[in-house]
């Protein structure tokens, strides 16, 4: 089950991308680059999807209040922000200009500001899908090298037992070498170490409670 936090930074990041997805572009205009226009239309498509999602499941008014008050709240504190980056960047063109180098007045504007937060939006999106992707396919590949240990492990174990050709004392030396490889590779350890964790963790609490009633034991006998 989804938590009310991971809940919550999806309905975000679904309502960013409704109000950074770039509108359709106006016939005659220019086009930009291929790579980036279809970047911008799989945003915009992705939006959709996830539009009508939250639709089915919180209602179509509900998202398109949500979606208005969250787009009027985005302007607003895009122009803000474009007005205190304009302002910052006169005073840079003044001292520039001041100490003798010639600069090129530059504006920045409140849809720049939402252009530039849309990639950094698909480039954080981007990044998280891919440390998922990465930590899913180090996690699988972990557990398929101690499947593929254990599995060796044991058919070594049954040619040992299975080979009536040598004594006891030899066998018990191979089984005693085959223990120590299986030691040394880590062999069994895997599913073990969340028990130790939490073994750990309740003797850390433990100590915390025993230490708590000695503290309250000596308020007693100071009363």
């Amino acid at each position: 089950m989804f938590s009310a936090s991971s809940l919550g930074i999806t309905l975000c990041t679904f309502f960013a991308l409704f109000a950074l997805a770039p509108a359709e572009t106006e016939p005659g205009a220019e086009s930009g680059s291929g790579l980036i226009q279809e970047l911008r239309a799989a945003l915009a498509d992705l939006a959709v999807e996830g539009r009508t999602h939250l639709g089915r499941l919180a209602g179509e008014q509900t998202v398109l209040s949500v979606q208005k008050a969250f787009s009027q709240v985005l302007g607003v504190v895009a122009e803000g922000l474009a007005s205190g980056f304009n302002v910052l960047l006169q005073h840079i063109s003044h001292f520039l200009q001041a100490a003798g180098i010639p600069v090129t007045p530059v504006r920045a504007t409140a849809e720049g500001l939402i252009f530039v937060a849309q990639w950094l939006l698909v480039a954080l999106i981007g990044y998280w899908l891919a440390s998922l992707a990465f930590s899913l396919v180090a996690s699988t590949l972990r557990r398929a090298l101690w499947l593929l240990k254990v599995g060796v492990a044991l058919v070594f174990f049954g040619l040992i037992l299975s080979d009536q050709s040598v004594g006891t004392e030899a066998m018990a030396v191979r089984l005693a070498v085959l223990v120590f490889v299986c030691v040394l590779l880590g062999v069994g350890t895997s599913g073990t170490s969340n028990a130790v964790d939490q073994t750990a963790h309740l003797e850390e609490k433990v100590k915390i409670l025993e230490k708590r009633l000695r503290e309250i034991e000596r308020w007693t006998k100071a009363e």
